[in-house]
C-alpha cells in the first residue's frame, strides 16, 4: 500500500535536482511513490531523472510539454495512488523524517491535511547555509490540535506554502482541489492552498520544522521582474471559486482580501521599477471596487496597513511618489507590515492567555478584597 504519493514538478532545476532526489528517496517512510515530472526541461534534469529512476522502483517520471508550473503538478496529482499527497518543490530537500511524522500524524487524527512549520535558507559565497524558522501561525494555541479550516477564516492569516504538509487524496479529488493552469510558474499554489482551507474537515498545524525552502535560486518566481500581473490573475481565479457558493464567500471574504492586499503588497516591492506607477493604479482601482462592495472589513487590518490600503484607494499618484517612488526606509515595507502585524498579535494572544489565567485573576482578587473592606469599615464609622 502507497502511504504517501509525492509529486515532484522539474523543470531546468539540474543545479539542485540531486540533492532534493536524494533527500526524498531517503525517507524513513518506505511506503511511497515519487512522481517527477518533467515540465518540458531543456537542461540536464531529465537525465538526472531517470538515473534515479533506474535506481529507486519507487520512481516514476512523466515527460510532457512544458506547460508551467500548476499543469506539471496537476498531471502528477492525477497519477498519485497514494493515501496522501505531498508536492517537493526541485529545489528544496526534506528531512528523512518528514513524510513518515506527517503520515503518522495524519492517519492519528483522521485527517484531511497536516501541515507542519518549515526552515527558509540561503547559501552564501563560502558555501554555508543559514536557516531561517519559519512558523506557520504566532499563535502557539493553533498547533496541535485538530481544527475545522473550512469553520475558521481566521486560519487564511498562516503562512502561506503548499509543500510543508500532506493532504489526503481523496479529499483533494473529493473537492476538486487543483492548480490553476496558467502559463509558467506564477503564484498558481495560492488557489490550491486557499482550496484546502475553504473545504477542510479536519486539519492540523505541527510546530516543528521540516522541509527546506530555498530562497536563493535566481530563477525561482518570487525573484522574477516581470511577472506584473500573476497575482493578480491568480486571485481572480480564487474569487471566482469562492463566489460559487454564497456562504463561502460570505465566510471567507474578508480573509480572502486580507491575503490578496499582502501577496499584492510583496508583488509591489518584487517588480521592476519601471512597472510600480502602473501597478499601484491597478491596485487602487481595486481596492475601489472592493470597498464600494462591502468586501474590505477594516477590523482584519492592522493600523498600518490600513492606512495604505485608504492611501493607495484615495489618490494612487501621490500613493506612488510620496511612498513608492521615493521609497527610501519604506523600500521593505511589505515586511514591515507583516513584522508589525505578527508583533501586534502576538502581544494581544500573550495579553489575552495572561487575564485568563487563574494568577491573573486571583491577582484581581486579592487588590479588589482590601479595597472592599476599607468601604465596609468606613461604612460603619
Amino acid at each position: 500500500m502507497i502511504k504517501v504519493s509525492i509529486v515532484i514538478p522539474v523543470y531546468n532545476v539540474q543545479e539542485y535536482l540531486t540533492e532534493c532526489m536524494e533527500s526524498v528517496i531517503g525517507q524513513t517512510l518506505k511506503e511511497i511513490e515519487i512522481i517527477c515530472v518533467n515540465d518540458g526541461s531543456t537542461d540536464g534534469s531529465p537525465e538526472i531523472l531517470e538515473r534515479f529512476a533506474a535506481r529507486d522502483k519507487r520512481i516514476v517520471v512523466l515527460h510532457r510539454e512544458n506547460g508551467g508550473y500548476g499543469c506539471a503538478v496537476n498531471e502528477g496529482m492525477k497519477r498519485a495512488a497514494g493515501e496522501y499527497v505531498g508536492i517537493v518543490e526541485p529545489d528544496d530537500y526534506v528531512p528523512p523524517d518528514m513524510y513518515q511524522d506527517l503520515y503518522r500524524t495524519a492517519k492519528e487524527y483522521e485527517l484531511d491535511f497536516v501541515k507542519a512549520d518549515f526552515y527558509r535558507f540561503t547559501t552564501g559565497a563560502d558555501g554555508e547555509r543559514e536557516f531561517v524558522y519559519n512558523h506557520l501561525s504566532q499563535k502557539p494555541v493553533d498547533y496541535n490540535r485538530v481544527f475545522t479550516p473550512a469553520r475558521c477564516p481566521d486560519a487564511l492569516r498562516f503562512v502561506m506554502n503548499t509543500w510543508s504538509g500532506i493532504y489526503r487524496r481523496e479529499f483533494l479529488e473529493e473537492h476538486n482541489i487543483r492548480h490553476h493552469e496558467t502559463p509558467g510558474a506564477s503564484f498558481q499554489d495560492n488557489g490550491f492552498w486557499i482550496q484546502t482551507f475553504i473545504y477542510g474537515g479536519r486539519a492540523m498545524i505541527i510546530d516543528r520544522p521540516y522541509y527546506r525552502n530555498r530562497r536563493d535560486n535566481p530563477a525561482s518566481s518570487v525573484n522574477s521582474r516581470e511577472k506584473v500581473y500573476c497575482i493578480n490573475i491568480e486571485y481572480d481565479y480564487i474569487r471566482g471559486i469562492l463566489t460559487k457558493n454564497p456562504d463561502i464567500w460570505e465566510r471567507f471574504k474578508y480573509m480572502y482580501w486580507f491575503k490578496k492586499y499582502h501577496n499584492y503588497m510583496g508583488t509591489l516591492w518584487r517588480i521592476g521599477e519601471e512597472y510600480r506607477r502602473e501597478y499601484v493604479v491597478r491596485f487602487s482601482e481595486e481596492l475601489r471596487r472592493g470597498m464600494a462592495l462591502g468586501e474590505i472589513k477594516r477590523d482584519v487590518f492592522s493600523d498600518l496597513a490600513w492606512s495604505h490600503i485608504q492611501g493607495m484607494a484615495e489618490d494612487p499618484e501621490r500613493y506612488y511618489v510620496c511612498r513608492v517612488y521615493a521609497k527610501g526606509a519604506d523600500e521593505r515595507l511589505f515586511e514591515r507590515i507583516n513584522e508589525l502585524e505578527l508583533k501586534n498579535q502576538k502581544l494581544k494572544d500573550e495579553l489575552a492567555k495572561v487575564r485568563g489565567s487563574k494568577s491573573f485573576r486571583l491577582g484581581r482578587l486579592l487588590l479588589y478584597l482590601p479595597g472592599k473592606f476599607k468601604k465596609l469599615i468606613r461604612g460603619k464609622m
